[in-house]
């Protein structure tokens, strides 16, 4: 444990919240997302299609190290042949069902309690993103009563800069107001999350792993944490109270 850590930023997909399938819930999203924009045609080949122009924009993306806000995710990349006119004032609904098209997306169970512990002992808390999506996570976390345990939240998906560029966590460590060498980060990609974060110059990483996925793709190199956990509440026997 590092003495010196004041700010805990926590990612959210695979490590605050996880992905059920549900395969009527998912069918049902590519239903209303095909019915939302009048397309018609086979369910199967239309999302093949955005797959192979989501794939291209992911890969952009990656290679930029940037995020397209909602709407130019939708008009620019995924639905160009549509009328932007139609598609803007939709991006948020679209970019909902898109992200169900994979399943549920639901908190850990250890989630809520770990967040009201770290805070109590007197933690600032925030939360550092790569996401397509600008409201789910806000409406996620005030539905669960937890906006207000977090000081800072900053998503690509708002702050156009993602993971592992460095912009996004001395942006982070801006916000809560903790220079980065008393910041930590939990995330769960060992070979983006370690490197962006050691790059920023943040004091601590953290990797959360299940077993299955450690066994099988165990970090090494430059992914190496300072410290592996398999649950959220884990983090409580790493922090005591300040």
């Amino acid at each position: 444990m590092n003495p010196d850590i004041e700010a805990i930023f926590l990612d959210v997909g695979n490590t605050l919240r996880i992905v059920i399938k549900d395969p009527e819930f998912q069918a049902a999203a590519k239903n209303e997302f095909m019915h939302l924009i009048g397309a018609t045609g086979p369910v199967d080949e239309f999302f093949e299609m955005l797959e192979g122009r989501w794939d291209k924009y992911r890969e952009w993306s990656f290679a930029n190290l940037l995020e397209a806000s909602e709407t130019e995710l939708w008009t620019k990349w995924l639905l160009p042949d549509y009328p932007a006119d139609l598609i803007a004032p939709l991006h948020g609904k679209l970019t909902r069902l898109w992200r169900d098209r994979d399943g549920r997306r639901v908190p850990r169970p250890d989630v809520k309690t770990t967040v009201l512990e770290l805070h109590k002992r007197g933690y600032k808390l925030g939360i550092i993103a790569n996401t397509i999506t600008e409201t789910e996570i806000p409406d996620w976390l005030e539905s669960d009563g937890l906006t207000e345990y977090f000081g800072a939240l900053v998503l690509s998906s708002k702050f156009r800069h993602r993971k592992p560029g460095t912009e996004i966590y001395h942006e982070a460590a801006r916000r809560i107001g903790v220079e980065p060498a008393h910041c930590m980060y939990v995330g769960d990609n060992p070979s983006r999350d370690v490197p962006g974060t050691r790059n920023a110059g943040f004091g601590m990483i953290i990797v959360l792993m299940d077993s299955e996925k450690l066994k099988k793709t165990p970090p090494t190199g430059d992914g190496i944490p300072d410290r592996i956990i398999q649950s959220c509440s884990e983090l409580l026997e790493i922090f005591p109270p300040r």
